[in-house]
């Protein structure tokens, strides 16, 4: 096992999430940096699953972040950037339209 770090409390973190804590103490000070710090593969993934839910039920349909994920804890890293670009950044609702999600991963938001 990797180094950890004690945290709060006695609260241990092993090295593999302090990406995550960097990204996420860098987005309280700035949050505009999750436009950097989202990557390419979360980006094609979005774009990959709203096409599908777009062509599947057409223009009204709607999804949430974890619609991009599976229903286990399998990628924590990658589905807290969905989470931070979707709440924190953008302050979108719960459910968005996946056109209107689609098109502001295209455009780089």
């Amino acid at each position: 096992m990797g180094r950890s770090f004690k945290l709060y409390r006695g609260i241990e973190l092993d090295t593999p999430l302090l990406p995550t804590i960097q990204m996420l103490c860098a987005l309280n000070l700035n949050p505009r940096l999750s436009i950097k710090t989202m990557r390419d593969e979360l980006r094609r993934k979005i774009v990959e699953v709203c096409t599908k839910k777009l062509e599947l039920k057409g223009d009204s349909v709607g999804l949430s972040f974890y619609a991009f994920f599976a229903n286990r804890n399998d990628e924590p890293e990658l589905l807290m950037e969905a989470a931070i670009w979707w709440i924190k950044v953008h302050k979108l609702d719960h459910f968005e339209k996946a056109s209107k999600i689609k098109r502001m991963v295209e455009s780089g938001l």
